[in-house]
C-alpha cells in the first residue's frame, strides 16, 4: 500500500470514529440546545436545507448589501460577502437533513481540523498511527468539542482551518517554494471568510510567530547557509503576509472601514477614546491560573450546563470558577499530557519546541488579565484590544498538545528509547503523578471539614442561576469525585504503559488500550456538553396574527416588538424591525439607543409605525405610553396587542431650517426633548452649503412634497418638490457607504439628527437617488479576485512543472 493510500485510509478512519463518537447529535430529529443555534444559525441552515442546488448557486452575489429589515437597517460594508465563497458549508447544510445538518456541520469541521493536524504531523515525521492520534486529540478534546454546547458554529468552522495553515507554511519552509507560502495565505484568507474574526486574527498572530521562529531557527542551526537563502525565506514570509491581505481584501477592507464607526472602533469612546474595548471588558473570560489544575481534573470547578436552561442530569455541579461564566471546558484529555514529556526527554528538536511554545504561549495568552504578558500585548500590540475572551486562544495549545502526544506515541514504540535510562525516569514520573493524584484525593477526604471551612466563601459563591447553602456540599462532593476519576485514569494509563515497557503486552494492544482510555475519558466530559432538545415550536416563516397585521403596512415603515419576542422572527417574515441586539453596533446607533425615549420624536424619525406588546404587559404599561400610541389590533387569543404610532414620519421629509450642533451629547439631549419637532428643524454637524432660515425664524406654508418611488436594500428613489432651499431628511441610518444623486449629479450626504442622512436641495422638482456602493468593498473585491486569479495561474504552473518532472523520469 502506498503512503498516500495509507494516509487516506487513516483519515477516513478518523472520520468514522468521529461519526460514531458524535452519533448522538448526528442521527436525531432534535437539536443542540444552544441559543445561538436555536435562535439564529438553525434558521439559516434550514433555509439552505430547503433550497435546491440550483438555488444555492443562484444566491451567490459579490456585492455589498444593506439589510433594511434588521436593526433599523444594517451592514458590515460588504465584509460578510465572502460567505458566498464557502460553498462547502452550503453543501453540508443542504445535503444533510435538518435539524441534524447543524450538528453535521460542526462535526465535519472538527474532522477537517483533525485531518489538518494529521497532515502536519505526517509532514514533520510522525508515523500514521501517531498522527491519527494527534488528529483525534484536536477533534475530540473537550476544549474544542464542547464549543458545540455553546453553539459556536462558525468558531468551530474557523478553527478547523488553522492546522492547514501551519501545514502549508511548514511545506513552504521545507521546499523553499513560493506556491506553498501563497497557499498559506489563501488558507488564512479562507479561514477569515468563515467570519469568526477573533479566531482568524489569533491564527494569523501565531502563524507570524511560527514563521519568525522557524526563520531564526534555520539561521541558528545552519550558520553556513548562504545569506541569499535566508533572505529568500524572509521574503517568502512577507509574500505570505501581503498575499493574505490582498486575498482577504474583499472582507478586510470593508470591515476595517466599518469598524471605525463601531462601539469598538478607533473613533469610539471605548478604551478612553482610543477605540477598541476598555481593559476590563477586553479581559473578560481570562482563564484563571488555578484552573490549570482542571487540565488534569476536568470537573474541579464544575462543568458547564447550557445557560438559562435545566442542568443536564449527568452534570453534578455547574461551573463556579472565577470567569464570568462558561459554556465550555478547558479539558484536553489526560493521556496527551502524560505523553507530552517523552518528546522533551528524547526529541528536543525544532518541532518539539514549537509545539511547547504553542502550548505554553497559548495558555499564558488565555490567562489574559492574570499575566503581565497579555497586559503588555493589550497596551502595545495592534488589534489585541479589539477582542474580549483571551481564552479563545486555547485551540492553539490543543494543537500543540496533539503534536506532542503524537511524537510521544512514536517514542513509546521505539525500542531503543525504551531501553534508555531516561525512559525509566519517565515511567517513574507516571507512577509519581498517579500516586500524587491519589494523595490529593486522600487529603481531600481526610481533611474534608477543614477544607470546606477554609474555602467556604469560594464554594458558596452563587451563580446567575444557582444560589444557596447546598452549593457548598454539592461542589465539594464533585471535587472529590472528579479527583478520584482522574486518579483512577492516571493509574490506568500508567499501568498500560508500564506493562508495555515490561513486554507484558504487545504494541498493538498498547495502542488499542491507550485509544480506548482517551476516547472514554473525553467521552465522559463531552457527553455533558451534547445536550439535545426538540426543534423549537416557533417556526420562522409562519406568521403570528400580530405579524400578519403589521406585515400589511406600507413599505419603508418599521415595527418594534416590545413583548420580548425574537425580532428576527419578524425579519425572517420580511418585516422591518427597528432593533435587534448585537454586541458590536455603530457608535451613532448605540448613542441613539442609549438615549431612546418613547415620549420624544425619536421613534417617529426611525419610521416606527407599530409597537407589539403582550396583553398583560400593555395593561401594566399603557398609562406610561404617550397618547399617540393607540391600539389598533388584538390577536384572536388576546395575547398580543399592536399599537400604531399616529405621528410616525414618512420615509423622507423636507425640513426648512437647521441648527448646527457639533456636540453629539447636546444633540441627543435635544432629540430626547418631547417638544423637538423634526419636521421643522434638523440638527446637523457641519454648516449647511445653502442659506436656510434661522431656527428661530417665523416659518409658514408648505416646504414641499416627497414621494417614495423605490425602496430596496441597496437603492432608494424619491421624487421631491422643494418650495425653497431645504434639507431632505431620510428616515434611514447615516453610513459612509451610501452615495446620492440629485437629478443625475453626485450630491453629498450629511448626518442629520445624529443618526439619519440628509441631502440639501434648492427650489424645484428633483429626482433623488440613494445608492449603497461602498468604495472599500469595491477595492477589496477586485484585489481578492485578482489574488484568486494569480493563485490559479500559479497552481497551473505548479501542475505543469510536476508533469514535466514526471515525464522526465
Amino acid at each position: 500500500m502506498t503512503e498516500r493510500r495509507k494516509d487516506f485510509l487513516i483519515v477516513t478512519t478518523l472520520l468514522a470514529v468521529l461519526i460514531l463518537f458524535f452519533a448522538r447529535i448526528l442521527f436525531t430529529d432534535q437539536i443542540v440546545r444552544a441559543p445561538d443555534i436555536i435562535n439564529e444559525f438553525y434558521w439559516w441552515a434550514k433555509h439552505l436545507n430547503d433550497a435546491t442546488l440550483g438555488e444555492l448557486f443562484k444566491e451567490i452575489s459579490l456585492r455589498a448589501d444593506w439589510d433594511p429589515l434588521t436593526n433599523g437597517g444594517t451592514t458590515t460594508g460588504g465584509g460578510t460577502t465572502s460567505l458566498h465563497f464557502l460553498l462547502d458549508q452550503k453543501l453540508i447544510l443542504n445535503l444533510f437533513p435538518a435539524p441534524s445538518n447543524v450538528a453535521w456541520f460542526m462535526v465535519l469541521h472538527l474532522f477537517w481540523g483533525g485531518a489538518g493536524v494529521y497532515a502536519y504531523c505526517r509532514l514533520i515525521g510522525a508515523s500514521p498511527i501517531a498522527a491519527f492520534f494527534a488528529g483525534l486529540v484536536f477533534a475530540l478534546a473537550p476544549e474544542n468539542a464542547s464549543l458545540i454546547n455553546a453553539g459556536h458554529v462558525m468558531k468551530i468552522a474557523t478553527i478547523s482551518w488553522a492546522p492547514w495553515a501551519f501545514w502549508c507554511l511548514e511545506k513552504g519552509f521545507r521546499t523553499n517554494r513560493l506556491i506553498w507560502f501563497m497557499a498559506t495565505a489563501v488558507v488564512l484568507a479562507y479561514q477569515f471568510f468563515n467570519t469568526h474574526w477573533q479566531i482568524a486574527f489569533y491564527t494569523c498572530l501565531v502563524i507570524g510567530v511560527y514563521g519568525v521562529v522557524r526563520l531564526m531557527g534555520i539561521r541558528a542551526a545552519e550558520p553556513g547557509r548562504p545569506r541569499r537563502d535566508i533572505a529568500r525565506l524572509a521574503g517568502l514570509n512577507l509574500v505570505t503576509m501581503f498575499f493574505f491581505l490582498s486575498t482577504v481584501a474583499i472582507s478586510l477592507a470593508p470591515l476595517a472601514d466599518w469598524s471605525k464607526g463601531t462601539n469598538r472602533g478607533v473613533q469610539s469612546g471605548a478604551n478612553q477614546g482610543k477605540g477598541g474595548l476598555n481593559r476590563e471588558e477586553a479581559m473578560l473570560w481570562s482563564l484563571p491560573p488555578e484552573e490549570v489544575a482542571a487540565f488534569a481534573i476536568p470537573g474541579l470547578f464544575g462543568l458547564s450546563r447550557q445557560e438559562a436552561g435545566d442542568n443536564p442530569t449527568n452534570i453534578r455541579s455547574y461551573y463556579w470558577g472565577r470567569m464570568v461564566f462558561t459554556q465550555t471546558v478547558s479539558y484536553m484529555g489526560l493521556l496527551p499530557w502524560l505523553l507530552a514529556p517523552l518528546p522533551l526527554l528524547f526529541r528536543r528538536d525544532k518541532y518539539t519546541w514549537l509545539a511547547v511554545g504553542g502550548i505554553v504561549g497559548g495558555i499564558l495568552f488565555s490567562m489574559g488579565k492574570y499575566t503581565p504578558f497579555y497586559q503588555f500585548l493589550y497596551d502595545y500590540f495592534p488589534g489585541i484590544d479589539r477582542f474580549r475572551v483571551p481564552k479563545m486562544m486555547m485551540f492553539i495549545p490543543v494543537m500543540g498538545l496533539g503534536i506532542m502526544a503524537a511524537r510521544g506515541i512514536d517514542i513509546l514504540r521505539d525500542e531503543v528509547a525504551r531501553d534508555d535510562r531516561k525512559f525509566r525516569r519517565y515511567l517513574t514520573g507516571l507512577a509519581v503523578f498517579a500516586f500524587g493524584l491519589l494523595a490529593v484525593l486522600g487529603v481531600e477526604v481526610a481533611g474534608r471539614d477543614h477544607w470546606i471551612s477554609s474555602f467556604y466563601q469560594m464554594l458558596a459563591q452563587p451563580t446567575r442561576y444557582e444560589q444557596g447553602a447546598y452549593l457548598v456540599q454539592q461542589r465539594w462532593d464533585n471535587i472529590v469525585l472528579e479527583t478520584a476519576i482522574a486518579a483512577g485514569l492516571a493509574f490506568a494509563i500508567a499501568g498500560v504503559i508500564i506493562c508495555f515497557a515490561r513486554k507484558l503486552i504487545p504494541a498493538r494492544v498498547l495502542l488499542a488500550l491507550l485509544f480506548f482510555l482517551f476516547v472514554a475519558d473525553v467521552w465522559r466530559i463531552n457527553s455533558k456538553f451534547l445536550f439535545l432538545v426538540p426543534v423549537p415550536a416557533k417556526v420562522k416563516g409562519v406568521m403570528t396574527p400580530a405579524m400578519e397585521f403589521v406585515s400589511k403596512m406600507p413599505e419603508g415603515y418599521r415595527v418594534l416588538p416590545m413583548d420580548g419576542s425574537d425580532p428576527m422572527q419578524y425579519v425572517t417574515n420580511k418585516i422591518p424591525v427597528m432593533f435587534t441586539p448585537n454586541p458590536v453596533q455603530q457608535q451613532r446607533w448605540q448613542d441613539y439607543l442609549d438615549a431612546f425615549s418613547f415620549s420624544s420624536a425619536m421613534p417617529d424619525m426611525m419610521n416606527v409605525r407599530y409597537l407589539v406588546y403582550g396583553k398583560e404587559q400593555y395593561d401594566q404599561e399603557k398609562s406610561l405610553l404617550d397618547s399617540r400610541f393607540a391600539p389598533v389590533f388584538t390577536s384572536p387569543d388576546g395575547s398580543s396587542v399592536v399599537l400604531e404610532n399616529r405621528s410616525v414620519l414618512p420615509k423622507g421629509w423636507l425640513v426648512p431650517s437647521v441648527a448646527l450642533i457639533p456636540d453629539s451629547r447636546q444633540t441627543m439631549a435635544i432629540l430626547q426633548n418631547p417638544t423637538f419637532d423634526p419636521r421643522r428643524l434638523a440638527l446637523v454637524e457641519t454648516p449647511p452649503p445653502l442659506p436656510l432660515p434661522a431656527p428661530n425664524a417665523s416659518l409658514s406654508g408648505v416646504v414641499g412634497t416627497v414621494r417614495l418611488e423605490r425602496y430596496e436594500g441597496n437603492r432608494i428613489d424619491m421624487a421631491v418638490t422643494a418650495e425653497s432651499n431645504s434639507l431632505l431628511v431620510l428616515g434611514e441610518k447615516y453610513y459612509r457607504g451610501w452615495r446620492a444623486n440629485v437629478d443625475g449629479k453626485d450630491a453629498s450626504i450629511y448626518p442629520v439628527n445624529h443618526i439619519l442622512r440628509g441631502v440639501y436641495l434648492v427650489p424645484g422638482a428633483h429626482r433623488v437617488e440613494f445608492l449603497f456602493d461602498p468604495m472599500p468593498f469595491r477595492i477589496g473585491k477586485y484585489l481578492t479576485l485578482a489574488s484568486f486569479a494569480l493563485f490559479a495561474v500559479m497552481l497551473g504552473r505548479e501542475w505543469r512543472l510536476r508533469r514535466r518532472a514526471g515525464m522526465g523520469e
